[in-house]
């Protein structure tokens, strides 16, 4: 039996995490909270003891910057549901781990493309296999303006398309606008 699939995307500090964390708090149960985030400088070590802070405490923690699929393959018993936040690290470090110091080519956006593909497929294959509830944390990165890097540009195509397939296949979508939960799918009211 293959669990439920929930996007949670919105902009920064919209809420998205806490609002994730609250319909995990309320779901299937035990609870798996899949970080991707890297801790490299003082900043983000903050950010992720905000994380911490918030969660209880008898939820397990996996951290896995890439190949969560396979992270979450190793764990000695099934999740009921897995809160993955977020999205958006996932697509950083693995834009990084292809283009390294240098811009990001086509080559390295097509090769980008595809390694978040198989992410997905190997996420929902693991979902679909354990029966656990998915939830993903993502940003909403294309409202603004274009990104004057290659890099940054080469992130918010590959997120937009990432999001899009995710949306595509999810249960139920939510954006996060200034705190508030706006659901986009189903669409309210069906």
């Amino acid at each position: 039996m293959s669990g439920r699939l929930v996007l949670v995307t919105g902009g920064a500090r919209s809420g998205k995490s806490g609002f994730a964390e609250g319909l995990a708090r309320d779901g299937r149960q035990p609870v798996v909270y899949l970080a991707t985030a890297e801790v490299g400088d003082e900043e983000m070590r903050e950010r992720v003891r905000e994380h911490q802070q918030r969660r209880p405490a008898e939820w397990q923690t996996v951290e896995a910057r890439t190949e969560v699929a396979q992270a979450l393959a190793r764990l000695p018993q099934q999740p009921g549901t897995v809160l993955l936040d977020d999205l958006g690290l996932l697509v950083t470090n693995r834009l990084l781990d292809l283009s390294g110091d240098a811009d990001p080519t086509v080559a390295t956006a097509r090769a980008l493309d595809a390694a978040l593909a198989a992410e997905i497929d190997a996420l929902r294959a693991a979902q679909a296999a354990g029966g656990w509830d998915l939830i993903v944390v993502t940003n909403e990165v294309g409202l603004g303006i274009v990104p004057e890097t290659p890099l940054g540009r080469v992130f918010r195509d590959a997120i937009g398309r990432a999001n899009q397939a995710l949306a595509a296949i999810a249960d139920e979508v939510y954006l996060l606008v200034v705190g508030l939960p706006l659901r986009i799918k189903p669409a309210p009211g069906s």
